[in-house]
């Protein structure tokens, strides 16, 4: 892609995409309004939602994302992947906002369907829309989709309590939703090398997003839980080690592939590690509850690896956010 954003004064010219940390520290997420003390958890990078303390010992948690490469089931995939932020934090998904700014073009079909299947998505995480805003614009070429999450949790993660020696357990694989806009967006890219069969089934790994079943039976042992989604399992790293402060001894030998994936890797020739991975969940466990966590997960068949260790500030491997997809789309 040749387009480029610039951002306020800044000289040089930044990729599509989400933005880079140290720019989204220093010119966006500075200006944060005022400061509340129920705030107990606000904007930054690495953390997936915000948290607000309720004074009953409950916390309400609040998430915003698009959707973003994707279209076919965007509804589904605007619903998951923000209650994949609520998941993050311990929480139960309860209250929706939407923004809908539809073209023209589109019209009046194109954000019935949608909500449709944004609906249908809400009842089954019981999920009940509160609110947003459906405009039909003539300033847009594709559909802007936006949702904002409430939910309501009991746990309050903090990175001040992770210690060096703490393990990341990633489930399921890697670029598992990359992959799956591929085979729904790009299948000419596949179809070279893959049968239908194979597409069908890369494509269906659509239904496997959500991270809420496996943050329900991990959410009262882990030290934290992050989503990697832009940037894939080494972008949400960076972020969670930019927040944290700490190093992590990352093994990608332990990241699991799809053979699916490895195949496509050699044809297309890009960075799994790198490809946005919505459905996966990492998790920072503590090594005493790290049998326990393996033992519930295996219960529910919902696979898992250690992937990583925590280690001191200045340890590990380097990570950053670069993220793939974009480029493998632009083939």
């Amino acid at each position: 892609m040749e387009e480029m954003k610039t951002l306020g004064s800044l000289n040089e010219p930044l990729p599509l995409g989400k933005l880079p940390p140290e720019v989204l520290e220093k010119k966006i997420l500075s200006f944060a309004g005022m400061l509340r003390e129920e705030v107990l958890v606000g904007p930054g990078v690495g953390e997936d939602a915000s948290v607000i303390d309720l004074f009953d010992g409950r916390y309400l948690v609040v998430a915003s994302d698009p959707i973003v490469g994707a279209s076919r089931d965007a509804g589904k995939l605007l619903v998951n992947v923000n209650v994949n932020d609520i998941a993050c934090k311990g929480g139960d998904p309860a209250y929706m906002l939407l923004t809908l700014l539809v073209p023209q073009k589109e019209g009046l079909p194109f954000a019935e369907r949608i909500m449709e299947e944004i609906h249908l998505a809400c009842r089954d995480f019981g999920i009940s829309i509160v609110g947003g805003h459906t405009e039909i614009t003539d300033r847009y070429d594709n559909p802007v989709i936006s949702g904002t999450l409430i939910g309501i949790t009991s746990y309050l993660y903090r990175v001040e309590d992770l210690r060096a020696g703490d393990l990341v357990i990633m489930t399921k694989h890697a670029a598992i939703e990359g992959m799956s806009i591929l085979a729904s967006d790009r299948p000419d890219l596949l179809e070279p090398f893959l049968d239908r069969e194979d597409i069908a089934s890369i494509r269906s790994w659509s239904s496997d997003l959500s991270v809420y079943p496996e943050s329900l039976l991990l959410r009262d042992l882990a030290k934290f839980m992050h989503d990697p989604t832009e940037g894939g399992i080494k972008g949400g790293l960076s972020e969670f080690q930019r927040l944290s402060g700490l190093g992590i001894d990352l093994d990608p030998d332990r990241v699991p592939l799809h053979p699916l994936t490895r195949r496509v890797i050699r044809e297309l020739e890009f960075d799994p590690l790198h490809m946005i991975s919505s459905g996966v969940l990492l998790a920072v466990i503590g090594k005493d509850d790290l049998d326990e966590a393996r033992r519930r997960l295996e219960e529910k068949g919902i696979p898992a690896s250690v992937i990583g260790e925590l280690v001191p500030p200045g340890e590990g491997v380097p990570l950053d956010s670069r993220e793939e997809l974009w480029r493998v789309l632009d083939l």
